[in-house]
């Protein structure tokens, strides 16, 4: 058994892509069957694969029917983390996709799932990506202050959401933790950040994130080894759609 992640799938088979990166992007053309083979290739029915958020454009999900379908019938156990774009999954009605999707898909939402003896917890997590102006030198030359008083508290939301996850996971007996956010764990202006210090706090030894799109945004976040912890970018551009191991 292997345990594999990626994020930012975007499928959107019933809904209308508006995404200049993706309509345009070379590395996007048929990228759902790209994905498709890579998989048929790696992950196996006794596998368990992560998608770290972002699934579908639907804006419901009706729109969604055809994307989680696709998802449904990829090879080995899926487990879902929430993504920026994924309007379809209204925090209180985890429970009833759970029920709706069982038992190809889970939907993890202030709680957690297990791989071996292993815990998964998850957030979809915020970042202040701006708006702040950055000059040709790396120089900060503005700033919305209302933009980052409204990302803190959005910060703090996710960070209650993610601490309940890992105590709910600890409470249960778990001592090995592996972290899944969409967004990124720090800032491109971030050395460390509550999400970095939270990994520590309960000693999870990886944290898997995505969201970040294009070569100009690969390096936004912590890649590698990081104060003890493996940092992993599983965005599927970045990928290049073949999903990442994590664990053997």
């Amino acid at each position: 058994m292997s345990l594999y992640a990626i994020g930012d799938l975007h499928l959107h088979y019933q809904s209308v892509l508006k995404a200049p990166g993706q309509l345009h992007g070379r590395v996007w053309k048929n990228h759902e069957e790209k994905f498709r083979k890579n998989c048929a290739k790696t992950v196996t029915p006794e596998d368990t694969l992560v998608l770290v958020g972002d699934h579908s454009w639907g804006k419901n999900l009706l729109e969604c029917e055809r994307d989680l379908q696709y998802i449904r019938d990829l090879p080995g156990r899926k487990i879902l983390t929430r993504g920026n774009h994924d309007m379809f999954w209204d925090v209180k009605k985890t429970g009833m996709l759970n029920e709706m999707y069982k038992p190809e898909l889970t939907f993890v939402q202030d709680s957690y799932d297990s791989y071996q003896d292993y815990a998964i917890v998850a957030t979809k997590g915020f970042t202040f990506e701006g708006p702040f102006y950055i000059d040709r030198r790396g120089r900060i030359v503005g700033w919305d202050e209302e933009e980052e008083e409204h990302a803190r508290k959005l910060v703090a939301r996710e960070l209650v959401r993610l601490r309940k996850s890992f105590d709910l996971a600890k409470d249960a007996g778990y001592r090995k933790f592996i972290m899944f956010l969409h967004y990124p764990p720090t800032s491109i202006l971030e050395e460390r950040s509550g999400f970095t210090d939270m990994a520590e706090e309960y000693g999870a030894e990886q944290v898997i994130y995505a969201h970040s799109h294009g070569e100009s945004r690969f390096h936004d976040s912590i890649h590698g080894k990081y104060r003890g912890r493996e940092y992993h970018l599983v965005s599927g551009d970045y990928l290049r759609w073949k999903p990442l191991k994590i664990l053997e």
